[in-house]
């Protein structure tokens, strides 16, 4: 019953609206209003984000989010095998990602495919900048997680890597998700 009802306001912005708010969160703006999406995980790979979920990006550009790191503390399947990415506050670290265009309609469907609103992300407002040093708001995930990082499977990790290199992420980050050990 849950997921119809969800269904059902995906199609409906102002059905959406209210059901948002039921949950806390806020939908501002028109269902044609472009808004931007900081992906940071598998969603960077087009398999995952055009193909799997069906996004069509108005644009797209490489994305910096300062103030935050990396993280893989969620429990993914099979659990102990698998560990998605999540970002935590950290005022000495930074995070690389692809700024996706999207519209707002379009969010409620990312929204709707990520689990929003549910148990296990929420969604969030960030200052992202882009490769040029522009300010963005943009939305991303953050969940809370385990208190212990885990360990991507090595499919997970692969699209990270396969989607930073395919969007043209700085090599220190690709360094970096090289350096990320996979779960055995």
């Amino acid at each position: 019953m849950r997921i119809e009802w969800r269904r059902l306001t995906a199609r409906s912005w102002f059905a959406s609206r209210l059901y948002y708010r039921l949950h806390g969160l806020e939908l501002a703006g028109r269902a044609s209003d472009a808004v931007w999406y900081f992906a940071y995980g598998a969603n960077m790979h087009e398999s995952a984000f055009v193909e799997r979920r069906g996004m069509r990006p108005l644009d797209w550009r490489p994305g910096r989010l300062g103030g935050y790191r990396l993280r893989f503390n969620l429990d993914g399947r099979p659990k102990g095998k698998a560990a998605p990415a999540n970002i935590c506050a950290d005022g000495s670290a930074e995070i690389w990602g692809v700024l996706y265009s999207i519209t707002a309609r379009d969010m409620l469907r990312l929204n709707f495919s990520e689990g929003v609103p549910g148990r296990r992300y929420r969604p969030v407002w960030l200052d992202v900048e882009d490769a040029n040093g522009r300010p963005l708001r943009a939305m991303t995930y953050v969940a809370e997680g385990n208190p212990q990082d885990g360990r991507p499977s090595l499919r997970y990790i692969t699209l990270l890597r396969e989607g930073a290199r395919a969007h043209g992420l700085p090599d220190e980050w690709l360094r970096f998700l090289d350096g990320v050990a996979p779960a055995e």
